[in-house]
């Protein structure tokens, strides 16, 4: 039986939880019920939970781990915004978020005409499959902090609001 499902089998996701959690946990690829590109806090949010019930459910496992990346529009500027959701079989369900930063003005335009991020950032990087590996944080502090490091702490922090509420 897997110990911790991870709602997704991207290898950033799954390795963010990995590095937390050990090789007790699996990626499971489950849908997360919002738009393939999560626009705001709370529609970020709710694919992170949905990602993390779905895991937990269909593993059947103690715990499912959601991780999702959205963008939000504030004063005219997008921005990167990223969630976590932890779910056990008892019915706890924890949330945390993670860092936000700026994007360009020419990613921005893409991103308003319904692109997605990935993609995007792809093209603008000149790389395949950028959110499989550095991410865009990746690609705009040069490497200095990953799209792994990034979920990372976002499960850190998932995993350490747990212990304290279920202590």
């Amino acid at each position: 039986m897997v110990q911790v499902a991870v709602g997704s089998t991207n290898p950033v996701k799954v390795n963010a939880v990995i590095a937390c959690f050990g090789e007790e946990a699996e990626g499971i690829s489950v849908p997360s019920g919002v738009r393939d590109q999560p626009w705001g806090d709370e529609e970020t949010i709710i694919g992170a939970k949905q990602r993390a019930k779905a895991a937990m459910k269909q593993a059947q496992a103690k715990i499912g781990i959601g991780l999702e990346g959205g963008v939000q529009l504030i004063d005219e500027q997008l921005y990167v915004c990223n969630w976590g959701a932890l779910v056990d079989e008892d019915g706890v369900e924890i949330v945390a978020g993670g860092a936000r930063f700026p994007l360009p003005e020419e990613i921005k335009e893409k991103m308003v005409q319904g692109e997605e991020l990935g993609p995007v950032i792809s093209a603008f990087a000149k790389r395949s499959e950028v959110n499989k590996k550095e991410g865009a944080i990746g690609i705009f502090t040069n490497s200095a902090i990953t799209r792994t490091d990034m979920y990372k702490q976002i499960v850190e922090l998932l995993l350490g609001q747990y212990h304290f509420y279920t202590r």
